[in-house]
């Protein structure tokens, strides 16, 4: 998808592979096509960090600072985390995409171990809309996206199974989101296209929760 971005530094947490790493190639495909330019002309930085733990995202915050000298895109997509990372953005202006899911809007499919899963992403929402509101006078914009099945390696490893061939039956468009189609979506939000959206939680899932 050629979309003109926010200029400035993306800080993409969980890019190493799926949805993190689809977004990451996203930025830099724009950035480069921008630029009219090839990827080498994009720096890229990977950090390893452990997410769950505020020392570890602090040190990959100021690695990143370090480095580029500003934070102007996060997008906050490691998983189920035990606390959102409070990124810094500079400059006074930014945005930050905090990746939720389907399960932020509907409840869990009569799974037993989607229940955490579930309350964890209803969670994600609520802080994207609390601190909307908090950073939107500062010119840094906060919206979600709420993907729904995503072809990744870690759902691929369970798509035959019979739960997995059952939930896709309740997709209207009868299969698993691209992580490249779910990547385009963050990278609208991101990009001054949705540049008056605060707070919204785009959702990406087929139509999954439309039922």
């Amino acid at each position: 998808m050629a979309i003109s971005l926010l200029k400035g530094t993306a800080f993409v947490t969980g890019a190493a592979s799926g949805i993190g790493k689809a977004a990451a190639f996203a930025f830099a495909y724009a950035t480069a096509l921008e630029l009219q330019a090839q990827f080498p002309s994009v720096e890229i930085k990977q950090l390893i960090i452990d997410v769950t733990k505020d020392n570890e995202i602090n040190r990959g915050v100021a690695n990143a600072v370090a480095a580029f000298g500003r934070i102007n895109i996060a997008v906050n997509n490691a998983g189920q985390m035990l606390a959102q990372e409070r990124l810094s953005v500079r400059e006074g202006r930014g945005t930050i995409i905090n990746v939720a899911s389907m399960y932020g809007l509907v409840g869990p499919p009569g799974h037993v171990a989607a229940t955490a899963y579930t309350a964890s992403k209803h969670g994600v929402l609520g802080l994207t809309k609390a601190d909307a509101i908090t950073y939107a006078p500062k010119g840094i914009r906060i919206n979600a996206i709420c993907p729904g099945y995503v072809d990744t390696p870690l759902l691929r490893a369970h798509s035959q199974t019979n739960y997995m061939k059952k939930e896709l039956l309740k997709v209207p468009l009868g299969r698993l989101s691209s992580q490249e189609e779910t990547a385009d979506a963050i990278a609208f939000l991101v990009s001054p296209i949705a540049s008056f959206m605060v707070g919204a939680a785009l959702v990406a899932d087929g139509g999954y929760s439309i039922q």
